[in-house]
């Protein structure tokens, strides 16, 4: 098998670089490694480079085959099938175990958790009276059935996206922009809602999500028309951005001030999450005609499996699942996620130690990596 060096690393030699091709292949070596393509062995030159500066900070050293003919004529290197093939294999690996350690520093002493620390079986759950004992807890407005609230189907459910996209494929936006912490500034942006929803955003970015954080404020005049203020914005929102496949309207929940949601995550107190959901329907009268929602099962899904992954995976980092009669702008996309981060008790530091888990979880469910 031919491999191209310069061609892998992005560039294409000029004719007067021929002459002086190690200093050519040194630079072509270091922007191979700045771009993560090429992590343990190399094909060119013979020797051993450190990068200082790559992918999450870590240093990396390239291996480089000396025994590999090079051919000037083509800019090739040879290679045999079975070298080239271990040598993908090598590269893969080392790019998985990069991106774990790229992730342990960007998000500080948070470790993703790669094994389950408990087991759901749904089993247990195929009756209706058992699923909303264990995963919910119901408005008392409000009407649930199995012909919507199945955990079969809602375990089964393909809740995975495409990464690929070039374009944005996460919207995050706060229909209560104006919500706060115990400890947060008054004025200052940061330590609100949309605060911690900048640093979700970043940490899905780092898992290779591409994400759009709307900042819009649509409570500050009248919190009570919140939701329809904030209607036409997503559906132009929406429209300007057809990529979006997954929309998240983080809020923060408002609780007693003697309640505080936290709980222990790797040595610290971190506070707890809530999946919220609008069922469009009223005990008493059952579907509310105008305020349909064509992606209820989805978005049941998606919570669902939400809360399953944080159970599995973080137990105690969240609380039963919320079902509402009304719809709180699901209806839009079927991926839609409603997020109660914590409360207006807990510290901002809570609240920011909770993204990281929080944020690791929707990688697992987007990516269909649950198990």
């Amino acid at each position: 098998m031919l491999v191209t060096a310069f061609l892998v690393a992005g560039k294409e030699p000029k004719k007067e670089d021929k002459l002086n091709f190690f200093q050519v292949g040194k630079e072509v070596i270091k922007d191979c490694i700045t771009k993560q393509m090429l992590y343990h062995q190399s094909m060119i030159l013979g020797m051993v480079l450190e990068q200082e500066k790559v992918f999450g900070g870590r240093q990396t050293v390239m291996k480089v085959e000396s025994s590999l003919p090079y051919d000037e004529k083509e800019y090739i290197l040879a290679m045999e099938e079975n070298k080239t093939e271990e040598f993908v294999k090598e590269n893969a690996m080392a790019m998985e175990k990069n991106k774990e350690e790229f992730y342990l520093q960007g998000m500080g002493e948070f470790i993703p958790q790669t094994e389950k620390q408990t087991e759901i079986n749904i089993k247990d759950y195929l009756q209706i009276e058992e699923l909303v004992k264990g995963f919910y807890a119901v408005d008392p407005t409000t009407e649930v059935n199995s012909s919507f609230l199945n955990i079969e189907k809602m375990s089964e459910m393909d809740c995975s996206i495409d990464k690929n996209s070039e374009e944005a494929q996460i919207l995050i936006y706060h229909t209560h922009s104006q919500e706060a912490f115990s400890d947060s500034e008054p004025g200052k942006e940061e330590d609100t809602i949309v605060g911690a929803g900048e640093v979700l955003a970043e940490y899905l970015e780092m898992y290779g999500f591409k994400v759009l954080h709307h900042k819009g404020k649509y409570d500050v005049k009248d919190r009570d028309y919140a939701y329809s203020n904030a209607l036409p914005q997503l559906e132009k929102l929406l429209q300007e951005n057809p990529g979006i496949q997954v929309v998240i309207d983080l809020h923060r929940d408002a609780v007693a001030e003697n309640t505080r949601l936290v709980t222990e995550i790797q040595g610290k107190q971190v506070a707890k999450v809530m999946f919220f959901n609008g069922l469009g329907r009223t005990k008493g009268k059952g579907e509310i005609s105008y305020l349909k929602n064509p992606y209820l099962e989805e978005n049941l899904a998606f919570s669902f499996q939400m809360k399953a992954a944080c159970d599995e995976y973080y137990p105690g980092l969240a609380r039963k699942n919320y079902l509402r009669a009304y719809r709180y702008n699901m209806h839009l996309c079927p991926k839609t996620l409603l997020v109660e981060l914590g409360a207006q008790t807990n510290t901002k530091e809570e609240i920011h130690g909770a993204l990281a888990p929080l944020a690791h979880v929707l990688y697992m469910v987007l990516s269909g990596n649950k198990n």
